[in-house]
């Protein structure tokens, strides 16, 4: 067991880059993160903030975005519930949603990178200060800004940045340092009351004396992400007191309650997240005096990057984040946690595949129909005789490609084959026709599309594939008798 969280905010990380929330569920949402024990919400817009001027070709859709007036109502509700609001920008990886429009492609360290931002000359710190003077403008009284600042791929080698790395030292570490700085002190002249976050991982191998003499002590407080429920403690806490030594001594830390499992993962493992919580507060318990713990983040990803496809959506991960700030309350995860967890949420059990409804009352768990619904049609698309239709011994024994082609079946056995992928379809279809209707009243439609393609669809196909082949041969094989 280990002692609760130290103060400092306990975020709850936004991931608005897939699967936005209608705005009325994503405000029933923020007062329940508040009750859960949140007291701020790390907010990552990407294409859903309202953009304007010549950044309006940044927006998902003038239709699809959120208005200035939702973005508004979003820092009105989470300040009603005692919730400081974190936007958080990326001003130099992960940067596709901008860099993916022709306009902006010329921005690009590398031509088939669209995450990574060139870091020369004047033009790409306007693009970026001119996306954060929107966002802070639009966020009035916000005291704290995120950068962004991970996963910068490819860096070094556009031809621009290899000109450079020739005739400076310090390698590609300079050269991400030179940007992050830059970008830094543009806010800190705008907004000098702003504190600034970013993530740590680009800076995990530089020394000491490349933190300390980067520019940056001062200026950002690094965020130090890991989401493995194995996190090293000892590596981790080693790594918070170089930053400490460095000059960086504020510093906050990631954990993850979804989204960080699996890129396709349409369902959340509680355990696996509150492990990965656990160790973060041993991290905090035993790092030096010197570290300061600002806070903590739980992120809750909704896509690895702009361009992949969906991780599990928010109702089937509330048991997850409900258990994971918890256990940062009570500094440890057992039976009287648990207790705690479903008996706010109403349910019987902390994973969501296994949960039973407990209690007529709901309000705590906003989205658990949508939740049941994902975890019923998840099962059903997971039966091995369902998924692997193709690969059932009737078919392959009965009716082969070589079979098809020559038509020689047997039509008692095939019609016995189509029978069963008609079953199979006509279920998955009911299932698929209720989840659709509850999906749609807290995600937009395109949000129901992409899920259902990515989910079912690929499931579907051979199933609609084997039943209109057999009709097929068969209606061949009687027109010829």
């Amino acid at each position: 067991m280990s002692p609760p969280w130290p103060e400092g905010k306990k975020l709850v990380h936004l991931d608005l880059k897939g699967a936005p929330p209608r705005i009325e569920y994503l405000l029933k949402l923020i007062g329940v993160f508040a009750e859960l024990g949140a007291d701020g919400l790390l907010v990552e817009y990407e294409d859903m903030f309202p953009y304007e001027g010549e950044l309006k070709v940044l927006q998902a859709s003038p239709h699809s975005a959120y208005s200035r007036e939702e973005v508004l109502s979003i820092q009105e509700a989470a300040v009603a519930a005692g919730m400081e609001v974190i936007p958080l920008i990326q001003t130099f990886g992960h940067m596709e949603f901008v860099l993916k429009h022709d306009a902006l492609s010329a921005l690009r360290e590398v031509p088939h990178c669209l995450g990574t931002l060139s870091p020369h000359g004047e033009r790409p710190l306007q693009l970026v200060t001119e996306m954060v003077r929107q966002v802070v403008e639009l966020h009035p009284g916000i005291t704290t800004l995120h950068i962004g600042a991970d996963e910068v791929y490819l860096l070094g080698e556009g031809e621009q940045s290899r000109k450079w790395l020739e005739s400076h030292d310090g390698g590609v570490a300079q050269l991400f340092l030179s940007h992050v700085t830059r970008v830094a002190q543009a806010v800190k002249t705008a907004w000098p009351q702003l504190s600034i976050l970013m993530w740590d991982d680009m800076m995990r191998d530089m020394s000491e004396d490349t933190l300390r003499d980067s520019g940056l002590v001062g200026l950002v407080q690094p965020m130090l992400w890991d989401y493995n429920p194995h996190l090293d403690v000892d590596k981790t806490v080693s790594l918070l007191e170089k930053y400490s030594r460095a000059g960086l001594a504020e510093v906050w830390a990631a954990s993850s309650f979804k989204g960080s499992s699996s890129v396709h993962t349409s369902v959340s493992c509680s355990q696996r997240h509150v492990d990965n919580t656990v160790q973060w507060l041993r991290v905090a318990e035993a790092a030096s005096a010197g570290v300061h713990i600002r806070g903590v983040a739980l992120t809750g990803w909704q896509r690895y990057d702009h361009l992949s496809v969906l991780c599990e959506l928010l109702p089937v991960a509330l048991p997850s984040l409900a258990s994971c700030l918890q256990t940062l309350v009570d500094g440890k995860f057992d039976a009287e946690t648990q207790s705690r967890v479903t008996l706010k949420l109403g349910i019987s059990s902390v994973e969501v595949e296994t949960m039973e409804k407990v209690s007529k009352d709901t309000a705590m768990f906003p989205g658990r129909l949508l939740a049941e619904l994902i975890v019923d049609l998840n099962s059903f698309l997971n039966l091995e005789d369902v998924r692997y239709f193709e690969q059932n011994m009737f078919l392959r024994g009965w009716f082969s490609p070589y079979q098809r082609r020559t038509k020689m079946v047997n039509p008692l056995i095939v019609l016995q084959i189509q029978n069963q992928a008609t079953a199979y379809l006509t279920a998955l279809q009911q299932k698929m026709d209720v989840l659709e209707v509850e999906m749609g009243r807290l995600y937009p439609e395109s949000t129901v599309q992409e899920w259902a393609e990515e989910h079912v669809w690929p499931v579907r196909a051979p199933l609609q594939r084997t039943v209109e082949e057999i009709t097929a041969c068969l209606s061949e094989m009687l027109s010829t008798d």
